[in-house]
């Protein structure tokens, strides 16, 4: 069973009408009453349960915690999606912004990552099925809640995920220390963004795919940036010149 326990977390899942098999409650303070409420509203089951048992189902809970269903088992809290159906719904003529995730392995910096997504719009995340973040809980917390909106895909074989990208008109991009700063680079049109692990960085058959490497231009002694710190930035990035073509 996966259980969420972040307010936002639980918050957000509900809002987004995913699949639910229960709210378990064990004492209801003023955030949980509200989020109490909001299930019978949406008609979830309400289970009152005693801490210990809480304790035992939901380690690090706030006295609540949503048992949830359709957690695709890794970062991603949509079941069904794949980059292919993503890029069969695609308008000939749109572009879009894609981030891949080349095993990034702390929830942490999944989560953080996520929350980065949501705020700026990215249309799908794509992650490796094997190798990349597993604990839910962390993940729903840390993000905000954002996991339970952001567009996710987990694919067994990113070179050929990668690859469809390319086919369908994305340029695609590896995040690099040595690359060529972002702000200089176009970043218009149909985009697909890499990040690589935390400590490896990106793959060399991933690396080998991109049509080029950018980075972000540092001022300091410290020789990188935390994944998804890197990520906002980016991202940030992509829709700044989304929204302003001319470059202004």
């Amino acid at each position: 069973m996966t259980y969420l326990t972040g307010f936002h977390a639980i918050e957000e899942w509900i809002k987004a009408g995913k699949p639910v098999t229960s709210l378990l409650v064990a004492k209801a303070g003023p955030r949980a009453r509200e989020l109490l409420a909001l299930a019978q509203t949406r008609k979830i089951r309400v289970d009152r349960t005693g801490t210990y048992d809480l304790d035992r189902l939901a380690p690090g809970h706030r006295g609540i915690a949503l048992q949830v269903e359709g957690y695709a088992g890794g970062g991603s809290f949509s079941a069904g999606i794949s980059t292919e159906d993503f890029l069969t719904g695609l308008a000939e003529d749109a572009d879009a912004l894609v981030l891949i995730l080349d095993e990034i392995t702390d929830p942490h910096n999944y989560g953080a990552i996520l929350r980065c997504c949501d705020q700026f719009a990215v249309d799908l995340v794509i992650s490796r099925k094997a190798r990349s973040a597993k604990n839910a809980e962390v993940i729903g917390k840390t993000s905000a809640g954002a996991a339970a909106w952001v567009p996710a895909a987990e694919e067994a074989n990113l070179v050929r995920a990668i690859d469809m990208l390319k086919e369908s008109g994305f340029w695609v991009y590896g995040a690099s220390m040595e690359g060529e700063s972002a702000y200089k680079k176009d970043l218009k049109g149909r985009v697909a963004i890499i990040l690589g692990s935390e400590g490896e960085g990106i793959s060399r058959l991933l690396r080998e795919r991109c049509d080029a490497m950018i980075g972000i231009p540092s001022l300091g002694r410290i020789d990188s940036l935390n994944v998804s710190v890197a990520a906002g930035i980016l991202l940030y990035e992509v829709r700044r010149q989304k929204r302003n073509p001319s470059g202004n």
